[in-house]
């Protein structure tokens, strides 16, 4: 009687443990929406059948796997995707210029995809005050729950091209460095720099198109 094998567990070497798990978030990030990272690399060792104690990548390999990923099977809609949602932030950040807006997380980066969402700091003496300049101009709010001892309040709002998370600090922190969990600076830029930015991938990608 033939004996059949159930399917084997994809299996790693040591020293491409890390690599493996990193190149499995970032494909559940990039395919299935997951943003959390914490959610991906556990959902990725589940995957990769490992054991839950095996140490994991930081946030900034996934990034790497992630633009890799990008760059390889979504090269053409992941710049248009991501060219929108910079617009749709600066155009954002325009509307808010008087709570000092700085776009930070995946969309500045260029690992955003079609289910990340924008990241604004804004500096405001209350949480309130954004609110209430919110809701005199007819735009919804909604309230999600701060990841930062320091951050007042979260408002969810929704764009043309994504939903936006503006995160209220405290106008006395505009000029501290916060970090990521990871440890990483978190990078944030203004609107002028945005607008240079904007720019400067839109004359890159028509140089490319170029024949």
């Amino acid at each position: 009687m033939a004996r059949h094998d159930s399917p084997r567990k994809p299996s790693l070497a040591p020293g491409s443990t890390r690599t493996g798990i990193a190149a499995a978030a970032a494909r559940l990030m990039a395919e299935d929406g997951i943003t959390d990272y914490q959610q991906a690399k556990k959902k990725a060792l589940r995957q990769l059948g490992l054991p839950e104690h095996t140490a994991l990548p930081d946030n900034s390999e996934i990034d790497d796997e992630l633009r890799a990923y990008r760059a390889l099977y979504q090269a053409a809609e992941h710049p248009a995707i991501l060219a929108a949602m910079r617009r749709s932030a600066l155009q954002l950040m325009e509307f808010l210029a008087a709570f000092r807006p700085y776009l930070t997380g995946s969309v500045l980066d260029g690992t955003a995809g079609e289910y990340s969402q924008i990241d604004l700091l804004l500096f405001a003496d209350s949480a309130k005050e954004v609110e209430i300049f919110l809701l005199n101009h007819g735009i919804d709010v909604q309230h999600a729950n701060p990841r930062h001892d320091k951050v007042e309040a979260v408002l969810q709002i929704a764009t043309d091209s994504a939903d936006a998370n503006l995160v209220i600090l405290a106008p006395q922190l505009e000029r501290v460095s916060f970090k990521q969990r990871d440890g990483r600076p978190r990078a944030r830029i203004r609107s002028d720099e945005l607008r240079a930015l904007l720019h400067t991938t839109a004359a890159a990608h028509s140089a490319a198109q170029d024949p």
